[in-house]
């Protein structure tokens, strides 16, 4: 992940901080700006020959920010953080090669999710290096600008998955979330490691989600309209960002959508640049999630991940959603810094593509279902004419 900033206050146009270059050590008795854009323009690199920061701000690390995030001076033993009771009522849903993802029932009621994301440590996990401070600030600001937007005035959408909490903690593995992993891995398979490996002195960050429920792959929809209004959902909530942000998400395989299921008659509503859009749900509420290759601008500072660097991500063949990492390079010449919301208008193509040829529909020889069937082949054979997202959910919605 890359943190580039252009301002005054910097020699050279872009500073960036690459997913392999190390971070200084905590710097203590430090006064932290609450604006992102100080945070982010304070960040102090090891191995540089000459500070590129020309003004007063105190250096900070991203050690610090994570833990500034989090509401945290130190690391927190897990406990601290999930009791005993929590994760009595808990068991694993899934997995990433970043680490596990677990359902929990709140004490106050409803259920959450808990993504546990090793970090800092020597030992190769899932075989892949842990990531590092640097890198998990990257993705927790994302994910909580996005999850923002449900609280924004001109821009405005709760389609983005809800962060309820960020905490990092310490310790070994919790013994009931290891018996949950070794239970997943007995009934379904687990292509991770097990998380018994890791010792006291190990790092966490844990990502706390509103649950969002199941992804397109796994969902049943009642019939085709049921797609038209998730897709709708989605596109309104790419606009939002697209305008807010910059926002691309660069990875929205049908992995990366979650449906809940609402009350038939409930709407969801949009604000784009000051005006309302309201959406039925006819029973089905997107969360957009993951956002580990996005890329969005804030506070003049832009956040993302050079792709560039990995040219395997471009040689997969197969789904069509290999396809699309290939044609969003094509358009953006292999420059991953560069807003390009075409991006996301190639990954609502590939919605459309799976509304239509792969998504699983209870009722399909409804006279509904075969009328949008026939509106979303037409949005497929339309939506790449235009340039981005905004101006398509302008034109159609």
């Amino acid at each position: 992940m890359h943190l580039c900033a252009e301002s005054p206050h910097f020699d050279t146009k872009c500073m960036c901080i690459t997913t392999y270059e190390s971070l200084s050590g905590y710097v203590s008795d430090r006064i932290l700006e609450d604006n992102l854009e100080n945070d982010l323009r304070s960040l102090s690199l090891s191995k540089r020959k000459t500070s590129i920061v020309q003004n007063s701000t105190p250096v900070v690390t991203a050690r610090e920010l994570v833990l500034k995030k989090c509401g945290q001076e130190e690391p927190l033993p897990f406990e601290e953080c999930y009791s005993k009771s929590v994760l009595q009522n808990c068991q694993k849903i899934g997995e990433g090669v970043y680490g596990e993802v677990f359902l929990f029932k709140n004490p106050n009621g409803g259920t959450s999710v808990m993504k546990v994301i090793p970090i800092e440590g020597d030992l190769i996990v899932n075989g892949e290096r842990q990531k590092k401070f640097d890198e998990i600030l990257s993705e927790i600001t994302i994910a909580l600008e996005l999850s923002n937007l449900r609280n924004n005035n001109d821009n405005k959408t709760s389609g983005f998955s809800e962060v309820q909490k960020v905490c990092c903690v310490q310790g070994s593995y919790p013994e009931k979330l290891i018996y949950l992993w070794e239970l997943y891995d007995e009934t379904r398979g687990s292509e991770n490691d097990s998380p018994d490996i890791f010792g006291e002195d190990q790092l966490y960050i844990v990502l706390q989600l509103a649950n969002g429920g199941s992804d397109l792959e796994a969902f049943i929809f009642n019939n085709s309209l049921q797609a038209y209004t998730m897709f709708q959902q989605v596109a309104c909530t790419l606009a939002v960002a697209e305008e807010e942000l910059h926002f691309e998400h660069r990875d929205l395989h049908w992995g990366n959508v979650l449906l809940s299921t609402v009350d038939k008659n409930s709407k969801v509503t949009f604000r784009l640049d000051g005006k309302n859009y309201d959406i039925m749900t006819k029973g089905v509420e997107v969360a957009i999630i993951d956002f580990t290759l996005s890329r969005i601008e804030c506070e003049g500072v832009v956040i993302f991940n050079d792709l560039s660097l990995d040219p395997d991500l471009f040689t997969a063949e197969g789904d069509y959603q290999f396809e699309v990492y290939k044609l969003m390079q094509k358009k953006n010449g292999n420059n991953w810094q560069r807003f390009e919301p075409y991006s996301n208008l190639l990954w609502l193509h590939y919605t459309l593509d799976k509304a239509l040829t792969a998504l699983r529909y209870k009722n399909t020889q409804t006279k509904v279902h075969k009328e949008y069937l026939g509106k979303l082949r037409q949005l497929k054979d339309e939506i790449l004419n235009y340039n981005n997202v905004k101006e398509f959910v302008l034109e159609y919605f």
